[in-house]
This record gives C-alpha cells, structure tokens and sequence, in this order.
C-alpha cells in the first residue's frame, strides 16, 4: 500500500526510511496534498509544510483526502497544526506538539516555523523553532539548571523574535543585555550542549511509527462521518493544481511521461480522454450525491476485472496488479470506483437517448443520421418488414452474424453478443437480432436515387 510523507527540517528522508517505507516529499505547498491524494494511497504523513511565501497546505485538501477514504496523520509542525485544527474530522494528531495545540497551550503557527535551506542541501535549519526551545528550556527547569521565572522570560525574548532569527544563542545574547540573572543564564549555557530536546523530530518519528502500527493492524480505508462540500473556491484550487508541474518521485513514472506514449497514438489518446472524462464526471456525482457501494458491489467488480483481463489464478492476478502500478489495496479501491460507476451510470440510463439527441445536434451529425432512419423505416414499411424474422429474410442466424460483423463491419463476430449487445445499451441479443435484419434488409433494398 502506498503512503506519501511530506517532511523536510524536521526529519530526514533517509532517517524516516529506517522507521517507514513510504514516499518521501518536501515540505507541503497548497495543492500538494491534493496532488498525492489523486494517486489513492493508504495514508498521508504531514511533517512539515510551507508557512511564509508560499501558500499553505489548505484544509479543505485534507478533508478530500479523508472523505476519499484515505487515512491522514499529522505530527511536529505543520503537521501538528491541521491535526489540531481537523481532529474533529478525522485527521490523526501524534505527539506533544500535536497535545500542546489540541488544548490550545500553543495557538500560533510561528511556534513550529523554523527558516531552512534548500532541497538540494538537505533542508539544513538555520533556525530554531520556538517549541523545541519550549521543550528544552522546560527539561532545564526539571533539572535545575534555570529557574522557572529565568525560562519564562527567555521563551517570551523568543517569542518576540522573528523565527528565522530565533536560536538559543540569540536569546542568551538578549537576556544578558536585558539584565536576566548572570549566575542562572551561565548554568543554563553549561547545561545545554548535548541536552537540547528536539520535540518536532520526536513526534515526527511516533509519526511513523504510528502509521506503520495502523497500517499493520487495520489495513481497511478511512471511515468519514461528514459529507464533503464542494465549492467554488475549491473547484479553483483544483484548476490551478491541474496548471502546475505534478509532483514527482524516485522510481515513479510521472503521469507526463506516461500520457506521452499514450498521445504518440493521437486517435487512441482522444478516445482515451473522453471514456476518462465521462469516469471522473460520473464518479463526482456519485460522489457528491452520496451514493456507496457495499462489500458485495466490491466484489462483483473485481471479479468482473478477473475475467475481463483473463486473471483466473493468485498468481496472475498477482502479476497484473504489478504491472498495473497497484498494490493489493489499490486493485480493491479500483474495485470499489468501478461497481460506484456502474451504480450511478445505471442511474443515469433512462435520460441517455435523449441526452444523446441532444450531443447528436451539438455534433452537427443528428441530421444524417435521422434522414438515413426516416428512409430505413419508410423503405421497411412500404415491403412490411418493419420487424423482420430470420424466416422473412431466409438467413441462418449464423449467416447473418457473419454478414453484420464481418462483411459489413470488417471484424469477428464477437464471441458473446449479449455482452456486446448490452455495451450498445439494447436489452440483449434479440434486440441485436433485429438492429442487425433491418439493417441488411435496407442494404439490399436501399431507396431510389433522386433524379
């Protein structure tokens, strides 16, 4: 099962490895979220997020992930902040940190912010956050090597200092020009070396373990109560999501690279596109309007994949998942989208011939096609073969099979005509039967040429 983890100052991708085996992302921007909650992993970790110049990970973007049935945990910093702020909703708070904002004993975001370097170097802080200056100055304290009085008042000259310029030093600095007691701050100052506490990163690690705990035990989708509400401002953060580079990660084939060998066949990438179209509008609405599947639904569904794909033992079927990108979870959530699909497209059935007039005009090609209906039906008519029968026309049914798919259309008989009748929306082979006969008794009797 997939899960995505987005950290950068507090943790290290290669450390967290060695607690998780998860995909690593930088720091969360807004839209992020969203992003990776389109791949349909099992959980997303939130370490660390963007607070300053660039937009922060939005709310509503977590409660998409969750409404999707995707578990979400937060820890640390940013991670800490929306878990506090979403516990109601689902969103899974680890640590202290998460505590501290949960009972409102912390309230501001600048607590966690910390200024870092780049990507490239490993996101190196080159500050400290305000919270782990908390915890450490609070374990001096319990050791005696400040009073409470002397930590209280180093953690309000923190707190009055912009976070890219906060470190312990900056604040020792401070205090001795603001006459804080000598003998108490050179106590503190031999006591710290190889005792500063490092809260963010605590929580981040119980983080993943947590996930990696969960995943174990209970492996089955995130359960909601409340009904996601879309809106406009969130149609507008998924239109600019959808203009950006997608996020992108080691051994991963990017969506761009995939789509460019699909486009190298332009006809199969149009035709591709619309059937992809149609999923994701029918999926939304089925969403939207509430509508679920059972364990059964499920079931029927992945087994309708089996045969569709040939997968008749573990093993194949095993392999397929692979090839597929899948993991054993995401074959069960293909599964589940599949039997919602069927659901509301069976719901939207009865309004589709004349939704089908209606893109036929649009199309330019309802005209053709009525004229051609209006002169098989008069030429049928006027010899009373409205109805034909095989006995009318004197073809075996085999005969006319063949007529229909290989003469007329260049392609086998398919080996079920139900199926492939009920593809076409007719309500089986009989009805095949009967498109089929009016359709060679016209081609052979086709009306007289204007003069």
């Amino acid at each position: 099962m997939k899960i995505f983890v987005f950290a950068g100052p507090t943790l290290g991708a290669d450390e967290a490895r060695s607690h998780l085996d998860a995909v690593y992302l930088p720091p969360a921007a807004q839209g992020d979220v969203y992003q990776v909650t389109r791949e349909h992993p099992w959980a997303i970790g939130l370490v660390d997020g963007y607070f300053d110049r660039v937009p922060a990970v939005w709310h509503k973007e977590i409660l998409w992930a969750l409404s999707r049935g995707i578990h979400v945990f937060g820890a640390a910093s940013m991670g800490a902040l929306r878990a506090a702020e979403l516990a109601a909703f689902g969103m899974e708070g680890i640590g202290a940190i998460f505590e501290a904002f949960r009972s409102g004993e912390l309230e501001d975001d600048d607590e966690v912010a910390v200024a870092h370097g780049s990507a490239a170097l490993g996101y190196p802080s080159v500050s400290e956050a305000l919270v782990n200056i908390r915890f450490t100055l609070a374990a001096a304290v319990r050791e005696q090597a400040v009073s409470g009085d002397v930590a209280a008042a180093l953690i309000r000259i923190g707190k009055d200092l912009f976070y890219p310029e906060r470190s312990l030093a900056a604040i020792l600095a401070r205090a001795a020009g603001q006459g804080l007691p000598a003998d108490e701050l050179s106590s503190l100052a031999a006591w710290l070396p190889g005792r500063r506490v490092d809260q963010k990163r605590a929580d981040a690690v119980a983080m993943l373990q947590r996930i990696r705990e969960r995943m174990a035990a209970d492996p089955s989708p995130k359960q909601v109560r409340f009904h996601f509400q879309h809106t406009e401002p969130w149609e507008e953060l998924r239109r600019q999501v959808a203009l950006r580079r997608p996020l992108s990660w080691a051994g991963d084939v990017s969506r761009e690279d995939l789509l460019d060998e699909l486009r190298l066949d332009d006809e199969r990438y149009r035709r591709e596109r619309d059937k992809v179209l149609i999923r994701l509008l029918a999926l939304e609405l089925a969403r939207q309007v509430g509508m679920s599947v059972d364990e059964n639904g499920v079931y029927l569904a992945a087994e309708q994949l089996r045969r569709a794909h040939g997968l008749f033992d573990p093993a194949g079927l095993r392999e397929w998942i692979e090839r597929q990108g899948l993991t054993a979870g995401g074959f069960e959530r293909l599964a589940r989208d599949e039997a919602l699909l069927s659901r509301i497209l069976e719901s939207l059935a009865a309004d589709l011939e004349g939704s089908f007039h209606d893109h036929l005009r649009a199309s330019g090609a309802y005209g053709a096609l009525a004229s051609r209906a209006r002169e098989k039906e008069e030429s049928l008519s006027s010899r009373g073969l409205a109805n034909p029968s095989l006995a009318e026309t004197g073809m075996s049914e085999e005969d006319l099979w063949r007529w229909y798919f290989e003469e007329r259309r260049g392609r086998p008989v398919p080996a079920d005509l139900d199926a492939h009748a009920r593809s076409l929306d007719l309500s089986g082979v009989s009805a095949l039967r009967r498109l089929a006969l009016r359709e060679r008794e016209f081609f052979l009797h086709p009306p007289p040429l204007p003069r």
